[in-house]
């Protein structure tokens, strides 16, 4: 049967079927953990294609795994039960920008930099601005709703995409939503299949929302001596009248980590450092940016630093992207989070990590988007050392567990994939759980799309930090 389904998918997509092993195996991993093998690997280009291909795998009942740029950190396109890998990363022609309508067009291999970069030579903007964004792909964005720095003003992707074109699990081609901002016709699709990590449906074209590019932007560092003081500042900011565009902390690990990578003249000593960023009209930034040093002051924080140019705005953003490229110089394996908590309830969390890191006597690194609450604890870790290894597991079992205790959630922008689904029940509950599942047995009955994800399989109770 095997050469049966290669002649078929030949016949669909030609030389752009790999079935080599060497080629096969670099689809089996992302940026997450565990290795798998797909059956075949099809680079599609376009929706006919992915049509054809869906009712192939429909017919013989064979597994698909859509797949971008695989900078996924939940293990969202791995390949867990063998089958097709479906690579978007080549269909990456088709971008239509539509400036009179605040509206672009973007086939699923496009890089979310490129719909940034058109949007800004109109003036416009793309708000959600992952951190992978020079490599990520919007199909990607769409799977696992991503989000990005911004959300604390404007949102994550699912606020900005107006319609879908979408490849059923029966091989039908649909459209949801449209053109407009304004849309009640029906169930909003548009919204469940965004972040549904290509278990409902194969996006195949995204039309996504674009605003006017905010006049100017204004940037201060705040220095902290305590994180929970740090914490309770996040609050205090956000209810002062003002909405920041962008609010992103670091702790002292990962102050000294980026400090040791690139020498920018870091506050050391500092718990935490808040980069604040404030957009809009040039005239307003600086009585925002006052408005925002009286209300910290109520809480006794008075080291505010504000950019005075461009290039020392440049410098401040600097420090929040190299906060990654720092952790991993240590030649460890980075074990990325994103635990997401009430806002209220961000010196709790603080305080828990701090704890558990002291508990297991890890690495812990914490930064994250803390406007929207969405925290990003980070290991560095030896995944060769089996004790370790074991101990990370139970740490992060502990960090996500007090975040659902907390009111919050295992995950605000990586997705569940792989690496999560085990606590999935956890947060939603047994019936929650089912209520979901009825969802997908609805609109995939033969559990072809994406399997072995979001939801738990039998005997899964820990991370998957182990490759198979």
């Amino acid at each position: 049967m095997k050469e049966k389904i290669i002649e078929k998918l030949s016949e669909i997509v030609g030389d752009r079927l790999l079935t080599d092993i060497d080629e096969r195996v670099s689809y089996g991993y992302d940026a997450s953990f565990g290795q798998y093998m797909p059956d075949y690997v099809v680079q599609v280009m376009s929706a006919e294609e992915v049509r054809e291909i869906i009712q192939l795998a429909n017919t013989y009942e064979i597994p698909i795994y859509p797949r971008g740029a695989s900078t996924s950190l939940s293990g969202g396109p791995l390949p867990v039960h063998a089958g097709i890998v479906m690579d978007f990363s080549q269909w990456n022609q088709y971008l239509e920008i539509f400036p009179d309508d605040l509206l672009i067009k973007a086939s699923p291999g496009v890089k979310t930099g490129d719909i940034h970069q058109l949007a800004e030579e109109h003036n416009l903007m793309y708000p959600p601005d992952p951190s992978s964004s020079s490599i990520c792909t919007i199909g990607g964005n769409l799977a696992e709703n991503a989000g990005g720095p911004r959300g604390v003003k404007y949102g994550v992707t699912k606020d900005f995409v107006l319609g879908l074109e979408v490849v059923t699990a029966e091989g039908e081609i649909i459209r949801t939503g449209g053109n407009t901002v304004k849309n009640v016709t029906g169930y909003d699709l548009t919204k469940l299949l965004i972040g549904s990590e290509g278990t409902l449906g194969i996006i195949t074209e995204a039309t996504l929302r674009l605003i006017p590019k905010p006049m100017d932007t204004k940037t201060a560092m705040v220095i902290f001596d305590d994180l929970y003081t740090a914490g309770k500042s996040i609050s205090k900011i956000l209810t002062s009248g003002v909405r920041p565009s962008k609010m992103e902390i670091l702790d002292q690990n990962a102050i000294n980590k980026v400090e040791d990578y690139a020498r920018l003249h870091l506050p050391r000593t500092a718990a935490a450092i808040l980069l604040v960023e404030v957009d809009g009209d040039p005239d307003a930034l600086t009585k925002e940016l006052n408005v925002i040093q009286r209300a910290l002051l109520e809480i006794e924080v008075d080291n505010v630093q504000i950019a005075k140019t461009k290039e020392e705005e440049a410098r401040l953003w600097q420090v929040r992207k190299l906060v990654s490229p720092a952790i991993v110089q240590s030649g460890y394996t980075k074990i990325s989070e994103d635990a997401t908590v009430p806002l209220s309830k961000i010196p709790d969390m603080f305080r828990k990590i701090d704890e558990v890191k002291k508990k297991y006597n890890l690495n812990i690194v914490v930064f994250g988007h803390a406007g929207d609450g969405n925290l990003h604890p980070t290991i560095n870790t030896n995944m060769r050392d089996a004790e370790e290894v074991s101990k990370v597991e139970d740490a992060v079992e502990e960090i996500f567990r007090y975040a659902i205790e907390l009111g919050g959630t295992l995950s605000g922008e990586h997705g569940i994939g792989t690496m999560k689904k085990p606590f999935f029940p956890v947060e939603v509950g047994e019936a929650g759980m089912l209520f979901q599942k009825a969802i997908k047995q609805a609109l995939d009955p033969k559990n072809i799309l994406n399997p072995g994800k979001i939801f738990p399989e039998a005997g899964e109770k820990r991370l998957v930090l182990k490759n198979d």
